[in-house]
C-alpha cells in the first residue's frame, strides 16, 4: 500500500521557510487564522460552499447578471463563460453559455418554458470608470463560449453553437449594438438521421465554439467543437460568407495517417495577422497551426501537456498563451518558431503550496488574460475560485524569448468558477466573471445572492431546478499591489484550505481503520435529496412536508440512518449526473465536464461525456473492431475519436492522462478492485428498431448461467476488473437481480479490497417496460432499497463482516426539493467501528466521503480536492466494533414478482398509489435509456402529482396552481417524444 501523507503545521511552516520566507511568514498568519478579511479593496464578504468545502470572498465589487426580463424580472443569468472588451476598452462584452431556461411563473402560460427568455445573453458595460454599468442585454438562441469583436470596434460575432452558425452584431449610430446584422451566418454541417445529426460522433449534433478575427477585420475563423474542423468566413460588400472548411483530423488530410488522433474537440482560435490561426484541441492535446492565407492547410502540431483551452497573443503577436487544464498550467508558444518554450504552473506561488500537495492537481484552469502593458498574465483557476496572476518582467517576450523566469507570484479570490478576465485600458481595472453559485433551499425557489451582502431574489413557484438556481456574477476591482496580492493569496489559501491539517484525533481514527479495515465497498445510486427520502425520520433535519419515498418505500434506508449514523448535513458536490460521477469517482469534474454539463441539460446539444464514452463512442476500446462489436450502431469511420483518449476523464498525478479515479490510485497502490456497474456503455440496453432486435442484450436475471455478457466497460483500467454479468444503468431491470449478481460474484471470487457497485433504480422510469412489476417510482426506489439493504445484510453475515466498512452516496440531488440545500442529500457508512443510534450534523459532502476512503485504505489522494478535505471521523466510533443488519423489503414490494422472503401473514401489504398504466402515461414521450434524459422540471412536478396527490407542489402558492402546472408538466413530456422523433 501506499504510505498516506499528511502535513502539519511545522512542516508547512518549515518547508515555505525554505523556498520564500516572505510567503512562509504569510502562510503561518493564515494556519493559525490572524490574517482577518483584509478590506484589500473593499469589503470582501465570505459564503460557505458547503458541497465542497471551500470559502468564497470575492475582492472588490460584484454585480449578479440580470437581463431584466419582462416576464420574470428577477431572473439572473448563469453560466457566464467569457469576456471581452472593445479596442478602446470603454465596452465589455460577456457571454453566457449553459442551461439558462426560464419558465413562466404566473397567467395562462405559467409552468410553461418561456422559450423567448430561455436563450442565452450577451452582457454589455461600459467601464469607463471601475463600477461596470449595464448598457445592453442582447439574446443568442444558442452559444458554445465562443465571441470576438472587429478591430474596428463596430462589429462583434458569437458562435451559435448547437444552431451551427455565427451571429453578426453591428454598431449602431446611437451607440447600441443591433439585435442582429442579418441572418447569422450557416456553417453546413448537414445531418443524415438517426446516427448522423451532422457532428463527428453517434448521433450528436455540430457545436460551433470558438471564433476569432484577422487584424484586418476580414475573415472570421470558427472552431467548430462536434465536428473537429474549423470553418473560414469571409467578409464581402454582400456580408459574410463561409468560403472554406478544415477538417483537422491527420486521417481526414492524408487517407496515409487514418485512425491517427490529432485536431479533436477544437474549442478555441487565437490569429496572428491575416494569414495564421492558432486552434486548441482539446481531445488530443495540442495547438494546431493552420495557414489561412489561401485554402486552409495544417502547418503544425504543438503537443502540450494539459488541454489546450482559451488563448491570447501578445499584441507584437509573437507570443501565444494557452490555458491547460488537466495540467493546471499555461502553454507558451513562440509564434516565431512554434516551438512550446514553457509550461507555468498556475496552481500558487512557490511556499504555498509544496511536498505531496504541491504536486497535485485540480485548479481547472479555463482562461488567460494579458494586462495591456503585458507585464502580466491573468489566469482562471475555475475550480480553486480565484485569479493566478503571472510576472512576465523577468524575461523578453519578443522573438526567441524563453520566458524561463515567468512564474506566479500571487492569487486574487474571485467568485465561484471564474471562466474569464478583461481589463480597462491602462489595466487599473479589473473585471472577471464567474460561472457557479450557491443555490440555498430548492422547496420554494428561494436562493440567497451570490454573495450575502446582495439582497435574495424573488421566489417562485416555477423556476427552482438547480441548474437554475447556479447564477453567473462579474466581480471588478482595481489591480492589487504587490504587497495587496500577498494578503489576497493567503485569503485564497485559507479559502481553498491549503493549510488544512488533521487534528490528532483525525490521525489517530484514520490510522486504527486503515489497519482493522481491509474491504470497502463504495456504492452509488441517483438522484435524491435528504428531505425526499429521510425529511420523515423522527430525528436530524428534516421536512416531512417534501417526503415523497419515505419510511414505508425505503425501511432500509430508515433503518440504517437510525441504526448507525444519520448524516443530516450531507451534500453532493455536482449538479446532476453528468458531473456528478467525476466528482463521486474523481472528487472532481474537469473543466470540459463543467462546461458541456449545463448546455447538454439544456438541449443546447452536446453529449454526456462523463462516463467513459464521448460523443455517444466508447472510448476505452481502441480499435474500430472492437467497437462495433461492443455496438454495431457505432459509425464504422476509424477517424472518429481514434484511440483511447477520454476527453472528459481526469487526470492522475504527473500527469498520466485519465488516470484520476478513485479506482485508478488503488491499483497503483497495489490493491484488488472490482467493479459492479461503473463506467458501463449503456447504450446496448434500449437501442431503437430495427437495432434493438439485432443487437439488443435481453433482460435476463442470471446472465451468468448462459453466459451473456450485459456490461461493456467504458473505462480502460476497469476493464479487466468488471463483472460482465451486472447489468449497468437500465430502469427495466431491478437492482434486485444487481444484487444476486453482486453476492454470486463474491462467493466465487472473494471480495475485493475496493468494490465499486452501482444501484440505480432510485432514479426510476420506463414505467411500461419494466420486468417482473417493479413498474412504479414507488416499487423502484423501494427495489434499490431493498437492494441496497441486502449487500449490507450479506456482509454484515459474512466473513468480512469485522474489516469490511460500506459507504453509499447518491451522485447527485438534481431530483426533489430540500428545505436546506439543493445539493444536500442522503448517505450511508455502515460498518465495523461506525457510530449507532447517532446523529451526525457536521457538514459533510462528496470529497469528504472520497478522502474517507482514501484514508481507510491508506491511498494518497487524487488531487487538490481530496487532498484539503477532512475525512468523516465524526461517524466512527472504534470502540464500536459489533454491529448486524437484517434487510427488510417494503411490504409495496410484495405487489412484484420478486423473490422476497415468505410473507408474513399480518402484513398488510399496500397497493402503489397508481399503477404503470398511469404512469407510463403521464410520463409518455419521456426518455429513460440514460440517467438525466428527461426534463426533469416536469418529472420531479409528475413524480410529486402521482405520490402525493392533492398536496401544494413545493413553492407554488395553491392547490390550482399545482394542478395546472402539473398538466403544463404533461405537455412537456409529450413535446419530449416530438422533439425525439424529430
Amino acid at each position: 500500500m501506499e504510505t498516506r501523507f499528511r502535513l502539519n503545521r511545522y512542516s508547512i511552516y518549515a518547508q515555505a521557510s525554505k523556498t520564500n520566507p516572505a510567503l512562509a511568514i504569510l502562510s503561518l498568519l493564515a494556519m493559525s487564522a490572524w490574517i482577518a478579511p483584509a478590506q484589500v479593496n473593499g469589503p470582501r464578504p465570505s459564503q460557505s460552499l458547503p458541497n465542497t468545502g471551500q470559502q468564497l470572498t470575492p475582492l472588490g465589487g460584484f454585480q449578479p447578471l440580470n437581463p431584466g426580463l419582462t416576464d420574470v424580472p428577477g431572473w439572473l443569468a448563469g453560466q457566464a463563460v467569457t469576456a471581452i472588451t472593445s479596442p478602446d476598452h470603454k465596452t465589455l462584452l460577456v457571454l453566457t453559455s449553459g442551461y439558462n431556461l426560464v419558465n413562466y411563473t404566473s397567467g395562462p402560460n405559467a409552468g410553461n418554458q418561456n422559450n423567448n427568455d430561455s436563450t442565452e445573453y450577451v452582457f454589455v458595460y461600459n467601464i469607463s470608470s471601475l463600477t461596470p454599468v449595464q448598457t445592453q442585454v442582447i439574446k443568442v438562441p444558442n452559444t458554445y463560449a465562443g465571441i470576438a469583436i472587429n478591430p474596428s470596434g463596430k462589429e462583434f460575432y458569437v458562435s451559435g453553437g448547437v444552431d451551427d452558425d455565427v451571429h453578426i452584431y453591428g454598431l449602431g449610430a446611437n451607440g447600441l449594438w443591433t439585435e442582429e446584422k442579418g441572418s447569422p451566418v450557416m456553417l453546413g454541417h448537414a445531418a443524415n438521421p438517426p446516427v448522423d445529426l451532422g457532428g463527428v460522433g453517434l448521433a450528436v449534433q455540430p457545436a460551433a465554439a470558438g471564433v476569432a478575427v484577422t487584424s484586418d477585420g476580414q475573415k472570421l475563423v470558427v472552431a467548430n467543437y462536434y465536428n473537429d474542423s474549423i470553418s473560414l468566413l469571409t467578409n464581402s460588400t454582400s456580408g459574410w460568407t463561409k468560403t472554406a472548411e478544415l477538417d483537422l483530423r491527420p486521417g481526414k488530410i492524408n487517407p496515409a495517417n487514418s485512425g491517427v488522433p490529432g485536431g479533436e474537440y477544437p474549442l478555441w482560435v487565437a490569429i496572428q495577422g491575416t494569414a495564421t490561426a492558432y486552434v486548441s484541441s482539446v481531445r488530443d492535446r495540442e495547438i494546431d497551426v493552420v495557414n489561412i492565407s489561401g485554402s486552409p492547410t495544417v502547418t503544425t502540431r504543438i503537443k502540450v501537456t494539459g488541454q489546450p483551452g482559451k488563448m491570447v497573443l501578445n499584441s507584437a503577436q509573437t507570443m501565444l498563451y494557452a490555458s491547460e487544464d488537466e495540467s493546471d498550467s499555461v502553454a507558451v508558444v513562440n509564434t516565431s518558431t512554434n516551438q512550446l518554450i514553457q509550461e507555468i504552473g498556475v496552481t500558487a506561488p512557490g511556499g504555498i503550496l509544496f511536498g505531496p500537495r504541491g504536486q497535485l492537481k485540480g485548479n481547472n484552469t479555463n482562461s488567460v488574460a494579458l494586462t495591456p502593458d503585458e507585464n502580466y498574465l491573468y489566469v482562471t483557476n475555475g475550480n480553486m475560485n480565484d485569479v493566478a496572476v503571472i510576472d512576465l518582467r523577468a524575461s523578453s517576450v519578443g522573438p526567441g524569448a524563453t520566458n524561463a523566469g515567468s512564474q506566479v507570484i500571487g492569487l486574487i479570490p474571485t467568485g465561484w468558477y471564474p471562466n474569464s478576465v478583461a481589463f480597462n485600458s491602462d489595466g487599473s481595472h479589473v473585471y472577471v466573471v464567474n460561472g457557479k453559485s450557491p443555490t440555498g433551499p430548492n422547496p420554494g425557489n428561494c436562493y440567497g445572492g451570490v454573495v450575502p451582502s446582495l439582497p435574495a431574489a424573488t421566489c417562485n413557484a416555477t423556476n427552482q431546478y438547480d441548474l437554475q438556481l447556479v447564477k453567473a456574477g462579474l466581480q471588478f476591482f482595481s489591480a492589487p499591489s504587490l504587497p495587496e496580492l500577498l494578503l489576497l493569496t493567503g485569503q485564497v489559501a485559507q479559502n481553498n484550505n491549503f493549510y488544512r491539517t488533521e487534528s490528532l484525533n483525525d490521525e489517530t481514527t484514520m490510522n486504527f481503520l486503515q489497519k482493522h479495515i481491509q474491504h470497502v465497498i463504495y456504492i452509488i445510486k441517483e438522484n435524491r435529496t435528504y428531505d425526499q427520502v429521510l425529511g420523515d425520520l423522527p430525528r436530524g433535519n428534516g421536512d416531512p412536508k417534501l417526503v415523497e419515498f419515505g419510511a414505508a418505500v425505503t425501511p432500509n434506508f430508515h433503518a440504517l440512518a437510525s441504526n448507525f449514523v444519520t448524516l443530516d448535513s450531507f451534500f453532493d458536490s455536482s449538479e446532476v449526473s453528468m458531473d456528478g460521477w467525476p466528482w463521486s469517482t474523481a472528487a472532481r469534474a474537469p473543466d470540459v465536464v463543467e462546461k458541456q454539463t449545463p448546455v447538454n441539460y439544456a438541449n443546447r446539444g452536446l453529449s454526456y461525456d462523463s462516463e467513459g464514452t464521448n460523443r455517444n463512442i466508447n472510448v476505452s476500446i481502441p480499435t474500430l473492431a472492437g467497437r462495433l462489436a461492443a455496438d454495431p450502431v457505432s459509425p464504422p469511420d476509424p477517424d472518429i475519436l481514434p484511440g483511447t483518449t477520454d476527453t472528459a476523464a481526469p487526470d492522475g498525478p504527473n500527469n498520466q492522462i485519465n488516470t484520476g479515479h478513485l479506482w485508478d490510485q488503488a491499483l497503483r497502490a497495489g490493491l484488488t478492485v472490482r467493479n459492479y456497474g461503473f463506467f458501463i456503455d449503456e447504450a446496448r440496453y434500449q437501442l431503437p428498431p430495427p437495432y434493438s432486435e439485432l443487437f439488443g442484450i435481453p433482460e435476463d436475471t442470471n446472465p451468468f448461467s448462459l453466459g451473456l455478457q450485459v456490461a461493456y466497460p467504458t473505462n480502460g483500467a476497469l476493464t479487466p476488473f468488471t463483472d460482465p454479468y451486472f447489468r449497468g444503468f437500465d430502469n427495466i431491470f431491478p437492482d434486485y437481480y444487481r444484487y444476486t449478481e453482486w453476492a454470486r460474484d463474491v462467493a466465487a471470487g472473494g471480495l475485493a479490497q475496493l468494490s465499486l457497485v452501482r444501484l440505480m433504480h432510485d432514479h426510476t422510469g420506463n414505467f411500461s417496460d419494466a420486468i417482473l412489476g417493479v413498474n412504479t417510482p414507488e416499487l423502484q426506489v423501494a427495489d434499490n432499497d431493498y437492494g441496497v439493504g441486502l449487500v449490507v445484510q450479506t456482509i454484515a453475515s459474512s466473513q468480512y463482516a469485522d474489516n469490511t466498512l460500506i459507504f453509499v452516496i447518491e451522485d447527485d440531488a438534481q431530483n426533489g426539493g430540500d428545505h436546506v440545500d439543493a445539493h444536500r442529500s442522503i448517505a450511508f457508512i455502515v460498518g465495523p467501528y461506525v457510530k449507532q443510534h447517532a446523529v451526525v450534523s457536521t457538514s459533510y459532502n462528496t470529497v469528504n466521503m472520497i478522502r474517507t476512503i482514501e484514508e481507510v485504505l491508506g491511498l494518497n489522494p487524487l488531487n487538490l480536492n481530496d487532498a484539503t478535505a477532512l475525512p468523516m471521523t465524526d461517524v466512527f466510533d472504534v470502540n464500536q466494533s459489533k454491529w448486524n443488519y437484517t434487510a427488510t423489503p417494503s411490504a409495496l414490494l410484495y405487489n412484484t414478482m420478486l423473490p422476497l422472503p415468505t410473507q408474513n401473514a399480518a402484513l398488510r401489504v399496500p397497493k402503489p398509489k397508481h399503477n404503470a398504466a398511469y404512469w407510463a402515461r403521464v410520463t409518455k414521450g419521456f426518455d429513460f435509456s440514460a440517467e438525466d434524459r428527461v426534463d426533469p422540471v416536469s418529472f420531479n412536478r409528475i413524480l410529486w402529482q402521482g405520490l402525493k396527490g392533492n398536496q401544494v407542489y413545493p413553492g407554488d402558492a395553491n392547490l390550482a396552481q399545482t394542478r395546472a402546472l402539473y398538466k403544463k408538466a404533461l405537455k412537456n413530456a409529450a413535446a419530449s417524444r416530438v422533439e425525439r422523433d424529430d
